[in-house]
């Protein structure tokens, strides 16, 4: 009989990625990305949104991995079911962490899979850091937009009526900085911040099922580091 597929998550992955490029898309359709960007004489948006695309990038390549550590796992499930006496897997952090398993000398595997739970989390903490600096981001170009805006006003000499216009334009252009930029990096470090929760709890989910695995499996079944999964990644 075939193992199950565990593919949920990339799945999801995909479905989130296709939400998000479709309000990007409708934003875009009704000019409000181009006037964003084209208001915004400190470039910081762009920066905020090349930042936002190169971390999407990674959380989908890090769904990819989480998937097919997901699907090692399945397979270990579905080994067990079948009555394999010896269960193994080859490849990833699962086989990592088999191999030093089987390498204790006691059956005390909570220190483990701590640390398979760490290395698991540490692959999406660059998210997490990345999602604070998008923030930061937008509240930088929210000063820098204030600073533009006030610039004119310390430029005036003395009151002129027919200046007026001119300063108010110059000030909205400053303003139109500080609002797009924070709008900016508001939007872009929630999406990611939402993104990485998917890819957090689906590895917390791992962890839970990998802790309950190894202590109902008697260590004297375990195999080394292949078998069951030849697919390294």
């Amino acid at each position: 009989m075939p193992s199950r597929i565990d593919t949920s998550l990339i799945y999801r992955a995909l479905i989130l990625t296709g939400l998000v490029l479709f309000g990007f898309y409708l934003a875009a359709d009704r000019g409000l990305v181009s006037l964003a960007l084209n208001s915004d004489r400190s470039y910081i948006s762009w920066v905020i949104l090349a930042v936002y695309a190169l971390a999407s990038c990674h959380w989908l390549w890090s769904s990819l991995q989480l998937t097919r550590e997901r699907q090692r796992f399945s397979d270990l499930e579905e080994a067990r079911l079948q009555g394999h006496l010896t269960i193994s897997v080859e490849g990833g952090l699962l086989g990592e962490f088999f191999t030093r398993l089987d390498a204790k000398s006691d059956n005390n595997a909570d220190a483990l899979v701590n640390a398979f739970g760490d290395d698991l989390a540490n692959r999406h903490a660059i998210g997490h850091f990345v999602s604070d600096v998008l923030l930061k981001l937008g509240l930088l170009g929210t000063v820098v937009g204030f600073i533009l805006m006030l610039l004119p006003v310390g430029e005036i000499e003395d009151f002129d009526p027919s200046m007026m216009q001119q300063l108010l334009s110059a000030m909205s252009g400053g303003m139109a900085v500080a609002l797009y930029t924070t709008i900016a990096g508001l939007v872009t470090s929630t999406l990611l911040k939402l993104q990485y929760h998917v890819v957090d709890t689906s590895a917390a989910d791992l962890v839970t099922r990998l802790q309950v695995f190894v202590e109902s499996e008697p260590q004297e079944h375990r195999g080394g580091a292949e078998g069951v999964d030849s697919d390294a990644s």
